[in-house]
């Protein structure tokens, strides 16, 4: 369990470090979660790569401390309720402002993911032979 937060902490600070270092506009996490998916995909390709990796990265101990940072995520929004909590004044003046933005956004968002939904199954029933289902 500990090589496995570790590599998951290695990867979010290498991905810090690549987007202070090389100054571009995604955030460092978002960089970091990128690493790790190419990590994921060399770990579980069959590319006939030498097994070097320790035992506890193949051995499902990673997805298993992934599992468990994700049933406990949401104490990792107390400090931001507490931000929250602690600027109210700031919500009372800009809550319609807030509001309308994040209704907006999620609806766009919600929107952009149906039309990908049907272009990527349009495509992938393209590629199926006639008389399938």
């Amino acid at each position: 369990m500990i090589a496995s937060l570790a590599l998951i902490l290695l990867a979010q600070l290498l991905g810090e470090a690549l987007a202070r270092g090389a100054g571009v506009p995604i955030p460092g996490p978002v960089i970091g979660m990128g690493l790790m998916f190419g990590f994921l995909l060399l770990r579980d390709s069959r590319l006939g790569l030498p097994r070097v990796l320790p035992k506890p990265l193949t051995d499902g101990t990673l997805e298993s401390t992934a599992r468990g940072l994700l049933m406990n995520l949401s104490l990792m929004f107390v400090p931001a309720g507490v931000g929250v909590v602690g600027r109210l004044d700031l919500l009372r003046a800009q809550g319609l402002k807030l509001a309308i933005v994040l209704v907006v956004s999620t609806a766009l968002s919600l929107l952009v993911t149906v039309l990908v939904f049907r272009a990527v199954a349009s495509r992938v029933e393209g590629r199926r032979p006639d008389g399938e289902a």
